[in-house]
C-alpha cells in the first residue's frame, strides 16, 4: 500500500512540475494544411493546463481557456511571391529547383508576416517567462530565434512526414537509400535511378540551405530580434540543438528508418477522434448509396475549380457513367448539366466522410493530412499529385498496394475509366486499405498522447540535452579523423613492407650478380 501510494505522489508530482509550462507555440504558415497539422497538438497542451501562446493566421473560435492567439495576417504567400498568382495545377511543371526556390522565399515573407503583427510586437514588449518554444520544421528557420531569445529548448514538427533537412541538422543518419527528399518526384525512389535522384536533389537543398538559405535567413532574423542574450548561436545551431522532433510519419506506412531517441514519430496527429456529425441531407446521401460512393476533393490548397475544362469534362463524362454516387468538392458556382449521381459541396466534412462505410473511393491530391484520413478510414485512393510531398506520398500508396497514380497531363476519358473501373472492381484495393488502415492504427498509444507525452517529457527534464547526440564537429562525428587514421597507418605499414620487398629483391638481385661473375 505504501509504494501504491508513492507511486501516485510521483504521479502528481510530475504533473505538477508540467502544469505550469509557459508555451510559446509557433504556426504562421497561412497555408490550412499546415495549419490543421499543427493546431491540434497546441489546443491539446492548452487544454492538459498548459498556458500555451498561439502565432497563428487562423483563429479558433471555440478553444481552452489557456489558449490565448497572438493573430499575424491571413496573406496568401503566393499572392506576396507572385506578381501573377499561378494556376495550382500550373506548379506541376516547375522544376526542383524553382519549386525549392520558391519554398526559400517564403521563409522571408513569414518573418515578415510575424514581425508586422501587432499581437506579437505586443508579446515581445513584454515580461514573459517561456518554457518551451514548438514549431514547425518548414521554412520558418528565422522563427525558431525565440527559443534563444527565451532561453528554453526546442520542439520541432513536421506536417510533411520525414524532412531531410531536419535529419541532417539533428544528426540523424541520412539513410539516402530508403528515406527519400519530401519533394521529390521520382516513380521509383528504390532503384538505381531513383537513388541517384535522391542524391541529387538532397545535395543541392543542402548546399543551398547552407550556403544561400540560411546566411540570409540569419541576417533576417537579426534585423527582428533585439536585445538577443549573448552570444547568438546560427540558426543551424539552434535547429542542431532541438530537444525533440515529432514525426507526421509512421513505419507502417513508409520505409522503416532508424531515429535518435529524440525524434519519434506520431503519424496521424492531426486526425482527431470526434463525434462528429453530418449535415442530415448528406447522411442520407451516404446511407442510401447502395452502390458505394466515390469521394473527390483535392483539399483545402488545391481548387477543383482551377482543373482545365478538358480535365473536369473527362471527370465528369466518367462520373456519369458510373452507378456509384459522386460526392464532389466544387468550389465556384453550381454547374449546368451535372449527371444526376454527381453532388457538389464547396465544403465536405472530409474525415466524416470517409469513415462512412459506403465511401470505397477516395480521389485527391496526395496531401499527407487528407492521405492519412483516407489511410485511418481503410479507403483506396485514386491521386493526382501537383506539388511538393504529394507525389511521394502517392507512390507509397501504389507500393503499399492501396493506391494508384494518376498524372494530372494524362487526364482523359479513357484513362480516368479504367482507372477508377479498376480500383472499384477489384477486391484487393480495398482489402489492402483496410489492413493498411488497422496497422497505421495499431499502437501502443495514440499519436496525440505520445506527441504530449514526450513533449512534456522535456518539460520535465529541462530539454532533456542526455537524448541529444554530444557536441562534436561534422568530421569527428562522421568518425574521418580516425579513418584517416587508420589508412595512413595502414598506408604506412604498406609502403614499409613494400620497401623492405624491394631491398630484399635487391639484395638478392646482387648476390645472383656476384656469383654469376665469380663463375665467369
Amino acid at each position: 500500500m505504501k509504494v501504491h501510494y508513492f507511486g501516485i505522489t510521483i504521479l502528481v508530482f510530475k504533473l505538477m512540475i508540467c502544469e505550469s509550462a509557459k508555451i510559446l507555440y509557433i504556426m504562421p504558415f497561412t497555408a490550412k494544411s499546415h495549419y490543421i497539422g499543427m493546431k491540434n497538438l497546441a489546443v491539446e497542451l492548452a487544454s492538459r493546463g498548459h498556458d500555451v501562446y498561439a502565432i497563428t493566421p487562423f483563429r479558433e473560435a471555440e478553444h481552452p481557456q489557456k489558449y490565448t492567439q497572438l493573430m499575424v495576417s491571413n496573406i496568401s504567400l503566393w499572392e506576396k511571391l507572385f506578381d501573377v498568382t499561378p494556376r495550382v495545377f500550373e506548379m506541376m511543371d516547375y522544376s526542383f529547383e524553382s519549386y525549392q526556390m520558391i519554398l526559400y522565399r517564403s521563409g522571408f515573407m513569414v518573418n515578415e508576416l510575424v514581425f508586422d503583427s501587432p499581437d506579437v510586437q505586443m508579446f515581445l514588449k513584454q515580461n514573459h517567462k517561456i518554457d518551451l518554444v514548438v514549431t514547425e520544421i518548414f521554412f520558418n528557420e528565422g522563427l525558431y530565434m525565440f527559443a534563444h531569445k527565451y532561453q528554453a529548448p526546442l520542439v520541432l514538427v513536421t506536417t510533411v512526414g520525414n524532412s531531410f533537412k531536419g535529419n541532417y541538422y539533428m544528426r540523424n543518419p541520412l539513410q539516402l537509400s530508403t528515406l527519400f527528399h519530401e519533394y521529390g518526384r521520382s516513380t521509383e525512389p528504390l532503384s538505381f535511378l531513383g537513388r541517384l535522384y535522391n542524391f541529387y536533389i538532397c545535395s543541392y537543398d543542402l548546399l543551398m540551405l547552407k550556403f544561400w538559405y540560411f546566411p540570409r535567413q540569419q541576417e533576417s532574423a537579426l534585423h527582428y530580434f533585439k536585445d538577443l542574450p549573448q552570444p547568438v548561436p546560427s540558426l543551424e545551431e539552434i535547429q542542431s540543438n532541438a530537444a525533440l522532433v515529432l514525426l507526421n510519419s509512421h513505419y507502417s506506412l513508409d520505409n522503416p528508418s532508424a531515429y535518435l531517441p529524440n525524434i519519434i514519430e506520431v503519424g496521424g496527429l492531426h486526425i482527431k477522434e470526434s463525434n462528429e456529425t453530418l449535415p442530415k441531407d448528406l447522411q442520407n446521401i451516404l446511407d442510401n448509396a447502395k452502390d458505394g460512393v466515390v469521394f473527390l476533393s483535392f483539399g483545402s490548397n488545391v481548387q477543383t475549380r482551377e482543373l482545365d475544362k478538358d480535365k473536369l469534362d473527362a471527370f465528369l463524362k466518367v462520373f456519369g457513367e458510373l452507378k456509384q454516387t459522386v460526392l464532389m468538392k466544387w468550389e465556384d458556382s453550381p454547374m449546368q448539366n451535372l449527371p444526376k449521381n454527381v453532388i457538389l459541396r464547396k465544403w465536405f466534412q472530409q474525415k466524416a466522410v470517409l469513415g462512412h462505410p459506403n465511401v470505397k473511393l477516395f480521389i485527391g491530391h496526395g496531401g499527407l493530412l487528407g492521405l492519412q484520413e483516407t489511410i485511418s478510414a481503410g479507403v483506396p485512393i485514386l491521386g493526382v499529385p501537383v506539388f511538393g510531398d504529394q507525389f511521394l506520398n502517392i507512390i507509397g500508396t501504389v507500393q503499399n498496394g492501396h493506391g494508384e497514380i494518376l498524372y494530372y497531363k494524362e487526364i482523359n476519358e479513357h484513362v480516368l475509366r479504367d482507372k477508377i473501373n479498376k480500383m472499384l472492381t477489384d477486391r484487393r484495393y480495398i482489402e489492402t486499405a483496410r489492413k493498411v488502415a488497422m496497422r497505421f492504427k495499431d499502437r501502443p498509444m495514440k499519436a496525440m498522447d505520445t506527441a504530449v507525452w514526450w513533449t512534456e517529457f522535456v518539460l520535465r527534464h529541462k530539454g532533456a540535452d542526455f537524448m541529444k547526440l554530444p557536441k562534436m564537429s561534422y568530421i569527428a562525428y562522421q568518425n574521418f579523423d580516425v579513418y584517416l587514421v587508420v589508412i595512413s597507418v595502414l598506408g604506412g605499414v604498406v609502403f614499409v613492407i613494400f620497401k623492405l620487398i624491394k631491398l630484399v629483391r635487391k639484395a638478392f638481385s646482387g648476390k645472383k650478380t656476384q656469383k654469376k661473375q665469380k663463375s665467369s
